[in-house]
C-alpha cells in the first residue's frame, strides 16, 4: 500500500512539475512576442525561411503549433507541413472501428488545431516525402524541392498489415473503404484468428467476441503473456477480461494461417533519415537523439526528432509522450530561429505511459506503473465511439462535421 502512496505522490509530484514548466514557457513566449515590436516588418518574400516538419500525427501537428504560435509576429519563419494523410488518425479507436460501424469518427479534419497562427505562418503539403539532404526535402510525386532551416523528424511508427493498429490509406475515403472491409469480414467469418497480444488485438479481440459472441474469437501471442510490455497485474487482469468474454488465448505460439487479423508490433519509420544520418538510425529503427531532441548528429543540429521515431527510451510509445515532446522540440526550434539556445530537454517519466484499454464494448481498465509498482482499475464505457469526440475538440474541430471533400480525391 506504501508503495503505491508513493507511487501517487510521485505522479502528483510531476503533474505539478509540467505546470511548473508550462507557466515558464509562457512567461518566455510573451518576452519574445515583446521583443519583436521594435523588429522592422518583413519587405522581401524572399527573407522567408522553412521549418519544415514531416509528419503530423500527435508529435508533428503538436509541434507544428508550438511553432506556429510562438514564433514572433515578425519572424521570418514559415512552417511546412508535409503529410500524406488528408486527415489526423485517430488511432486509438482503430481496434474499436474495425468492429464498430463508426469508422468516419477516427479521421479528423487538419487545420482547425492551427487556428491563430499569423496568416501566411503555415504552409500544408500533403505529400510524401522522397530524400532529405542537410538543407532541403524532395517530395515524391510532385519532385518539388523544398528548403529547410529547421527539421522536425516526427514520421512516427507503422504497422506492415495496416488496421487494426494503422490506417494503410491517404484519404479519408479510402481509409474508411478499408475499415468498413474488415468490419465486414470479421461479421462475416466464424471463427476469428486474432495474432498479436498487443493493445490492438486484445481490445480488437475483446470487441469482436462481446459483438458477435455466437463467434469463436482466437487471441494468438508469441510470449507468455498478452500486454507483455506492460506489468504482471495488468497482464493477468487483460488475460482475465479476455476469458470472462470467451476469447480463446493461445500464448506462447505463432500461426501462419492467413485467415487472421494481424496485430503484431509496429516498427519506427526512420528510412528517410538512414542516408543522411546513418549513425543515428538505431537497431531498432528509431532515430537516436540527445536530450534537447535534437538528433543525435554533429552536424545536424538544426534537425529535430520527435515521436515514435525517436530513440528516447520509452517501452511503449504514446500520444501523451509523443505530445510532450512535440512541446520540448516546438519550443527548442522556436529560441533557435529568434538567437537563442536550445536548452530545452526531454526526460522520459513512467506517468506518461499510464494506458486504458477496453475489455469489451463497455468495460476499460487503467493502468500506469514504474516497473516496480502498478496501479489499474476498471471502468465503464457508455460510449462506443469512446474518446473520439474530445480528440476532434481537442483538435479544434466540431464533432463530427467534416466539409472536406475526401471521397472525390483519388488514392
Amino acid at each position: 500500500m506504501l508503495q503505491k502512496a508513493g507511487l501517487i505522490a510521485s505522479f502528483v509530484a510531476h503533474v505539478f512539475h509540467l505546470l511548473g514548466e508550462l507557466a515558464w514557457d509562457s512567461v518566455e513566449t510573451k518576452y519574445r512576442r515583446m521583443q519583436s515590436i521594435s523588429r522592422p516588418p518583413l519587405t522581401n518574400h524572399d527573407e522567408i525561411q522553412n521549418i519544415v516538419i514531416i509528419g503530423a500525427s500527435y508529435a508533428g501537428y503538436h509541434a507544428a503549433k508550438v511553432i506556429a504560435s510562438n514564433l514572433p509576429p515578425k519572424s521570418p519563419y514559415r512552417v511546412v507541413i508535409i503529410e500524406p494523410h488528408s486527415h489526423f488518425h485517430f488511432t486509438w479507436v482503430l481496434p474499436r472501428f474495425c468492429v464498430v460501424e463508426q469508422e468516419h469518427k477516427a479521421f479528423i479534419p487538419y487545420g482547425p488545431y492551427l487556428k491563430g497562427s499569423p496568416e501566411g505562418r503555415v504552409r500544408w503539403v500533403h505529400e510524401r516525402v522522397a530524400q532529405v539532404s542537410r538543407d532541403s526535402v524532395w517530395l515524391e510525386k510532385s519532385q518539388e524541392q523544398i528548403p529547410y532551416a529547421f527539421l522536425v523528424v516526427a514520421t512516427g511508427s507503422g504497422a506492415t498489415d495496416g488496421l487494426p493498429s494503422r490506417v494503410a490509406a491517404d484519404t479519408k475515403a479510402g481509409g474508411m473503404a478499408l475499415m468498413q472491409n474488415m468490419q465486414r469480414n470479421i461479421k462475416q467469418t466464424q471463427h476469428l484468428v486474432v495474432v498479436g497480444g498487443g493493445a490492438a488485438g486484445v481490445e480488437l479481440a475483446a470487441d469482436a467476441k462481446q459483438r458477435y459472441p455466437e463467434k469463436h474469437v482466437t487471441l494468438v501471442h508469441s510470449r507468455k503473456a498478452v500486454m507483455h510490455r506492460f506489468g504482471p497485474e495488468l497482464q493477468a487482469a487483460a488475460l482475465r477480461g479476455l476469458e470472462d468474454l470467451g476469447v480463446e488465448t493461445v500464448l506462447q505460439e505463432r500461426t501462419a494461417s492467413s485467415s487472421i487479423v494481424n496485430c503484431t508490433g509496429q516498427k519506427a519509420s526512420s528510412s528517410i533519415m538512414a542516408e543522411l544520418a546513418p549513425e543515428a538510425i538505431s537497431p531498432t529503427g528509431t532515430i537516436r537523439v540527445k536530450p534537447t531532441l535534437q538528433i543525435q548528429d554533429a552536424e545536424l543540429s538544426n534537425v529535430y526528432v520527435c515521436g515514435d521515431v525517436a530513440d528516447v527510451g520509452i517501452n511503449n510509445p504514446n500520444a501523451r509522450s509523443a505530445t510532450r515532446q512535440a512541446m520540448v522540440v516546438g519550443l527548442n526550434v522556436v529560441r533557435a530561429a529568434t538567437g537563442g539556445s536550445p536548452t530545452k530537454t526531454y526526460k522520459p517519466f513512467w506517468g506518461e505511459g499510464v494506458i486504458k484499454l477496453t475489455l469489451g464494448l463497455d468495460t476499460s481498465i487503467s493502468h500506469v506503473g514504474d516497473g516496480d509498482t502498478e496501479l489499474w482499475w476498471h471502468s465503464k464505457e457508455r460510449n462506443l465511439a469512446l474518446m473520439s469526440a474530445g480528440a476532434w475538440k481537442r483538435l479544434g474541430a466540431k464533432p463530427f462535421e467534416d466539409d472536406y471533400e475526401s471521397e472525390k480525391q483519388v488514392e
